[in-house]
């Protein structure tokens, strides 16, 4: 795994910014910080509009027809304290601005020098702030250390996704490697700090890492089966047409493979302890006993986790699936197509590499639960002695 980390290290390489995240200058998009002081529904066409003002804004030069206009305080960059004049057109997808709304601001310079602002998004850093705090809050209140070592380990997973994968991508370095060597240390990090360094979870992780190359193995082929291109989605054909060395089909595969491996890591974590606990229940019992044991505990988790896996797809597709039932498409042109292809397969995929990763997680903590001797406590503080 260090080796393969240090083989697919990203190098220095810059990536020029695309063209939609650009200002008309070239450079990256500067946001500021806005709120909503005064909205109402008038005449469109003002003077003001973008521009930076105090007072009032100028009226409009004609009535020619109504915008929803807001005039927003600037709370942020140069022009801290100062006030601009945002025109929206109603229709859908148009902002629905009210007085007290926080958002973000785009400045930019127009050709003649002069500075101009617009419309970004919504500011949702303090209710994002607030819906994570709480998370943690309730992960830490029930799992308590357990639950906060979970938590470093989330931290640590999206640091190996920011640090080494996306820049590794970004390199041209090949996906499906880049996608298991990532993978392999987001487990190393989360399996030993949410629950100790142990057989048991060992265990697990061998089953997770074993189930993570099926997944691989599994994706390769369906994709080049399926003729899955996943330009179907719009960020893929922006990629494909801004960052042309990135591999579309590499990258859908990558996508799939780490998309598995949360939903692994529950399943085979749950075998791993299972087969342990049964070994410290009862020292006599044999590998094959263990194993047949905790594979009736396996196929129950299994019913339930395939409804959570293909649910959790299909909730993703929803918006999808509405459009194509109005489109007067039949059945199997719609399965068919593309964008519903690639979720199908991409559960399909994780409901395979599931399935397989409940007997060979079983087997291989079956394996090293007797390797201790009988009545040895074997897995962490959870484990019984005979």
């Amino acid at each position: 795994m260090l080796f393969g980390t240090a083989l697919l290290w990203p190098s220095s390489r810059s990536v020029d910014i695309p063209a939609p995240f650009q200002t008309s200058g070239g450079g990256a998009v500067v946001t500021e910080a806005g709120t909503v002081v005064e909205q109402n529904t008038g005449p469109c066409g003002s003077p003001s509009f973008g521009r930076v003002f105090t007072g009032e804004p100028s009226p409009p030069s004609s009535n020619t027809f109504d915008c929803e206009r807001s005039i927003v305080t600037i709370e942020s960059g140069p022009d801290d304290g100062a006030r601009t004049l945002l025109e929206v057109i109603p229709g859908p997808g148009q902002p629905e601005l009210q007085a007290g709304d926080e958002i973000r601001l785009v400045r930019q310079t127009d050709p003649a020098g002069a500075t101009q602002y617009s419309f970004y998004d919504y500011a949702r850093g303090f209710p994002l702030a607030l819906v994570v705090a709480a998370f943690a809050v309730v992960v830490v209140a029930i799992a308590r250390w357990r639950g906060l070592r979970a938590l470093i380990g989330l931290g640590v997973a999206f640091g190996v996704l920011v640090v080494f994968m996306l820049p590794a991508l970004l390199d041209g370095k090949p996906a499906v490697p880049v996608a298991l060597v990532g993978g392999a240390l987001i487990l190393y990090a989360v399996l030993y700090l949410a629950h100790g360094v142990n057989l048991r979870t060992s265990s697990a992780l061998l089953g997770t890492l074993a189930s993570m190359v099926v997944a691989a193995l599994l994706s390769y082929v369906t994709i080049r089966m399926t003729h899955l291109t996943g330009l179907s989605e719009e960020q893929n054909t922006d990629v494909q047409l801004y960052i042309g060395h990135v591999s579309i089909s590499g990258l859908l595969l990558a996508g799939f493979i780490i998309g598995s491996l949360g939903v692994l890591n529950d399943v085979t974590i749950t075998q791993a302890s299972s087969a342990f606990e049964l070994a410290g229940l009862d020292p006599e019992s044999s590998r094959r006993e263990i194993f047949s044991a905790a594979m009736r505990v396996g196929r129950d988790h299994i019913a339930s986790t395939v409804y959570t896996l293909v649910l959790a797809y299909a909730g993703g597709a929803l918006p999808l699936l509405l459009l194509f039932s109005v489109a007067g498409r039949s059945i199997t042109d719609v399965i068919t197509s593309d964008a519903v292809a690639i979720e199908l397969v991409r559960a399909c995929v994780g409901g395979i590499a599931l399935t397989l990763s409940v007997p060979l997680t079983t087997a291989i903590a079956a394996v090293l639960a007797r390797t201790d001797a009988p009545g040895q406590q074997t897995g962490g503080r959870h484990a019984r002695r005979a």
